[in-house]
């Protein structure tokens, strides 16, 4: 096909509009893959901004968390009077309280000396465990007797009671029929633990 020179004149115009518009597409396809470029990283640093902040506070919940059960096991110790300076009056007062509502025939007790068991450093003071053995000599009718005294010494606070150790004998005592005989007796030594919290306000 021949194109005449008016035909040619004629077609330059839209040939040049078509070759501005290639150009155009071109550049606009260009500007576009660039600007999804930067979107498409943008959104990678943003998920990974997002992902660090969600561990962050998730890492903040389980501090804050650990934070209030360890408060709430220091607000027991401190109903319990296991934290502050050992209670000797408190102890022989529940010893005697335990002794006359078991009706226990006889319970005899010495506390020994208080010594520091371990001091554990910390911010802004030192939290110290002490220990006073308690050496108890009871009477028992039978071994419920023992676990029941236990029982109500641990419940009367004033000091966390480890048992160290108990050892149970016959009396050989034989029952008569006019009085009750125990025919059991424990020989127990048992911790008391107090703790000393040198941070802690008076």
């Amino acid at each position: 096909m021949i194109v005449t020179a008016q035909e040619a004149r004629k077609l330059a115009l839209p040939a040049i509009a078509f070759a501005l518009l290639i150009g155009a597409g071109v550049a606009l396809i260009e500007f576009v893959d660039s600007r999804l470029a930067v979107a498409t990283r943008e959104l990678t640093v943003a998920k990974a901004h997002h992902a660090e902040a969600r561990e962050r506070l998730m890492r903040i919940a389980d501090e804050e968390r650990e934070v209030n059960e360890k408060l709430a096991v220091y607000r027991r110790l401190q109903q319990l009077h296991v934290i502050g300076p050992e209670r000797r009056l408190e102890w022989a007062d529940a010893m005697s309280r335990i002794k006359t509502g078991r009706e226990l025939l006889d319970l005899r007790y010495r506390v020994d000396r208080q010594a520091l068991l371990v001091s554990v450093p910390g911010k802004p003071g030192n939290v110290d465990f002490y220990s006073s053995t308690m050496k108890v000599d009871i009477a028992l009718l039978h071994t419920g007797d023992l676990l029941r005294f236990l029982e109500d010494l641990r419940n009367s606070g004033n000091a966390y009671y480890a048992v160290r150790r108990c050892e149970i004998t016959r009396t050989g005592q034989a029952p008569t029929g006019t009085s009750i005989v125990p025919r059991l007796r424990a020989t127990c030594d048992i911790d008391l633990i107090t703790i000393l919290d040198r941070a802690a306000k008076s």
